[in-house]
């Protein structure tokens, strides 16, 4: 067989592909047998029927070739596009050009391939990150943090302000529901109650007030908002403060496992300071990749957004399979329809499709390759971790055709790691930021444990309930990213 390709009108290639007439009876022989086996005429066993009554069942030697020609199709188009490296992205429209019905065959498969875009002005890219320094008013916040534990509340005899914590009996009434009654409840003025203006009506509220006013009924997020209110009586019991304690060497000994407040606030810079380098590290791969997609100047091809939509439908439909959650549930519980999720699984599916290309770009501009070694390396690696042996997934990528996808992935890896290691960095106010400073320090020698969930009470994910990440020292203390 013999294959060329050449572009055509668009973002497509039209393969030519040319067979003998040998080639061709080898493809015929192969559908006699085929059929010999699969179809039942009387009188013959399977695998024994002859070729002349095949011929007759199916209309003629013609159609017999026909049939071998349509089986052959799929396996020698693919062969030629392996011949000719052509990167296909949609199905071929192949048309036969000669050899129906007898001699050479000869056939043209025009197919849309994989964009080669341009990411002209990659070795100049500047991306900002966040200032990994760590300073002294973030280190006092961490410590107004732990002090907050060990606050005591205490009565004033004045108004009450943000932050101030009262007690109330709070009735609420409305006409389609059951009334609300607490009785002592406490509550933190400005904290946010699902009560819409109950934290202005007790701002300035003093001992024995008494107050009275409407409010729009509370709906769940994303719910539609009714014209239905409730009334709200509230009666001020008490009103208090929060004292912290003094930032002293004694209350340091108590609040945390060390001595001294020098000790504690060493500590808490350390580990706030690996958690604004994560952060940093991570800023700088999407911001990275943003400056690196911003580049590339045309939008990619509806065929791979589709394919990667797709994809991430079934990746989405197997995962929902094995918690046993249908479609419809997973929907009502994000608040989405079907319209609002597939839009959303487009986007993501544009970008991702957008990273890829700047990628194999980048890649081709650096002239980044992966050597059979490395690959060898990856797929062994792949092997240990879905507990097989290196030559056994090889044969089965192999067999399924995806080691070229393998190699390909590894090759985009590489060329992102060039780009983490080429773009220059900035902070916020744009002064340089030293790839030395985006090295988290060493971990504690003395625990041993992963800076990011030291000592802290999180809940399962490694987030606390405000959903940040959190860290801190065994003896309590606690610092909470994004300070």
């Amino acid at each position: 067989m013999r294959a060329t390709a050449a572009p055509v009108e668009g973002n497509r290639v039209r393969l030519s592909v040319e067979l003998d007439e040998a080639e061709v009876d080898e493809a015929l022989n192969s559908t006699v047998r085929r059929l010999a086996r699969d179809v039942r005429v009387p009188g013959f066993r399977p695998g024994r029927v002859p070729r002349p009554v095949l011929e007759a069942r199916l209309g003629g030697a013609e159609a017999l070739r026909q049939q071998a020609i349509s089986d052959a199709l799929p396996d020698l188009y693919a062969q030629a596009v392996v011949d000719t490296d052509v990167d296909p992205i949609a199905a071929p429209e192949i048309d036969i050009t000669s050899g129906k019905a007898s001699g050479p065959l000869t056939f043209d498969a025009v197919v849309e391939v994989r964009p080669s875009v341009s990411v002209a002005g990659y070795q100049g890219l500047v991306v900002t990150v966040p200032a990994p320094a760590v300073t002294a008013e973030e280190i006092d916040a961490q410590l107004d943090r732990i002090r907050e534990q060990s606050g005591e509340l205490t009565a004033v005899a004045r108004a009450a302000r943000p932050g101030d914590y009262v007690t109330i009996d709070l009735h609420a009434t409305r006409v389609s529901a059951d009334d609300l009654d607490l009785e002592d409840y406490l509550y933190e003025v400005g904290s946010g109650s699902d009560i819409a203006g109950l934290d202005d009506q007790l701002t300035g509220a003093s001992v024995g007030d008494i107050l009275q006013f409407t409010a729009p009924v509370p709906v769940p997020g994303g719910a539609e908002p009714s014209d239905e209110t409730v009334s709200v009586r509230v009666l001020v019991k008490d009103v208090k403060e929060k004292v912290l304690p003094a930032v002293t060497d004694e209350w340091a000994a108590e609040a945390s496992e060390f001595d001294t407040v020098a000790e504690l606030r060493g500590d808490l810079e350390s580990k706030l300071g690996n958690i604004k380098v994560m952060q940093a590290q991570m800023a700088m791969r999407g911001r990275a990749l943003e400056a690196l997609v911003e580049l590339v100047p045309d939008d990619p091809p509806d065929a791979l957004i589709e394919t990667e939509v797709r994809e991430r439908l079934h990746d989405l439909g197997h995962r929902l399979e094995q918690r046993r959650i249908s479609l419809d549930q997973f929907l009502a519980a994000s608040g989405r329809d079907q319209a609002g999720l597939l839009a959303e699984l487009r986007s993501e599916a544009t970008h991702a499709v957008q990273v890829d290309l700047a990628l194999r770009a980048l890649a081709d501009a650096e002239n980044i390759e992966v050597s059979d070694e490395e690959l060898e390396s990856t797929v062994a690696e792949m092997a240990s971790q879905a507990n097989t042996t290196a030559a056994d997934l090889r044969r089965r990528l192999d067999r399924a055709g995806r080691l070229p996808a393998v190699r390909s992935d590894q090759r985009k890896a590489k060329a992102l790691e060039w780009l983490l290691d080429h773009v220059a960095l900035v902070d916020e106010d744009g002064k340089p930021v030293d790839r030395a400073d985006l090295v988290p320090e060493a971990v504690s020698q003395a625990t041993g444990d992963d800076p990011t969930t030291v000592g802290a009470e999180a809940t399962p994910g490694g987030q606390d309930e405000q959903g940040s990440e959190t860290v801190g020292a065994e003896g309590g203390a606690t610092v909470e990213a994004g300070a």
